[in-house]
């Protein structure tokens, strides 16, 4: 179907023209938000079966002696990735009609993902709460200053941030620390009562059962090994998907009153183009303008609505060619509205 004139709106400077009314698209696209179970345990299952006969792979392989069996690894890490979109639907209650089920389903992958379900869960809200936001960076996303910010740091200040910034730290170092070290706390929600707690250490708990298990089976230095290597590559490849959904040329962000949820959602993440087995292992999460628009659609049902909807499938488009450009984009201009360069003085 095409966009119905009803939810059409005067452009804003610098919009496309075919740019839809966020607020009434999100009322359309609710239709999309009913998951089915028979569906949902099918995507679990292609998903959470190939990633443990990969890891068993990769494991019994080192255990061995056979170090080329960590090349199992890498596609093991895919299928660990998608997992972990798994459990980000269960966190906006996308993937079961039971928000029971949704949790529980998350809190366990979250053993795996080596993500606390709850403590993650709280800190995403805040995320789709405000994205796009200038006056409410720093809660589940990645540090972004404004030009006019960046020139008023000192030299030292500067240089942090290039160093944050660079792509050795966002996708090498970062990764490592979210999840290894990070995730092992409940950083930035310790004070807010003992659920977080819970959550991280339940987690932590798990993971120690399950480290003594292989133990037992005489392969903890094979487990520690395959579970990194594994961590490392889903962790690369979720921290950049996440870095270009929203760090794109022609993203948008605003302050208040300028600022609603529903723009900083629909023109404030982008549409990351990938071919069609990327997009699968992906689960669909390059559709991110949709899902920040209305974050109860299964990732299942993405596909529908760029079908239904081909506006959407048009807006913001990031391409995998283009994608390769956004980590030079590292500041927010104000006066030009884009993402630019860190500049050279």
């Amino acid at each position: 179907m095409n966009v119905h004139a009803s939810i059409a709106r005067p452009t804003p400077p610098g919009c496309d023209s075919a740019m839809p009314d966020p607020r009434a698209l999100a009322e359309q696209l609710a239709r999309y938000r009913e998951p089915c179970h028979r569906r949902s345990l099918f995507e679990l299952a292609v998903t959470i079966v190939p990633l443990a006969l990969l890891w068993a792979g990769a494991w019994l392989g080192v255990r061995a002696g056979h170090w080329a069996a960590l090349l199992l690894t890498i596609p093991a890490g895919a299928f660990l990735l998608r997992l972990f979109i798994v459990q980000h639907d269960c966190g906006h209650g996308a993937f079961f009609r039971h928000r029971a089920l949704n949790d529980w389903t998350g809190r366990a992958l979250g053993v795996l993902t080596l993500t606390p379900y709850d403590v993650w869960r709280r800190a995403h809200a805040e995320h789709h709460a405000g994205a796009a936001n200038l006056d409410r960076r720093g809660v589940g996303d990645v540090d972004t200053l404004t030009l006019a910010e960046y020139r008023a740091l000192s030299a030292w200040g500067r240089l942090r941030y290039r160093l944050y910034r660079h792509p050795l730290t966002l996708l090498g170092l970062g990764p490592a620390y979210l999840f290894l070290l990070r995730n092992r706390l409940p950083i930035g929600q310790m004070r807010r009562g003992w659920q977080p707690w819970v959550s991280a250490m339940a987690t932590n708990l798990a993971l120690c059962l399950l480290a003594l298990g292989t133990a037992a089976l005489g392969g903890l230095g094979s487990f520690v090994l395959v579970q990194l290597c594994v961590t490392l590559v889903a962790g690369t490849g979720g921290v950049w998907l996440f870095y270009v959904q929203h760090q794109f040329e022609d993203g948008w962000w605003e302050r208040k009153p300028g600022w609603t949820f529903h723009d900083g959602a629909l023109r404030g993440s982008s549409h990351y183009v990938l071919p069609a087995p990327l997009r699968w292992i992906t689960g669909n999460i390059g559709v991110h303008h949709v899902h920040h628009l209305v974050s109860r659609i299964p990732f299942y049902r993405l596909p529908e609505v760029l079908r239904d909807w081909p506006v959407l499938a048009r807006t913001n488009q990031v391409t995998l060619r283009d994608s390769l450009a956004c980590l030079r984009l590292r500041l927010w201009d104000e006066e030009r509205r884009r993402l630019v360069p860190i500049p050279k003085r």
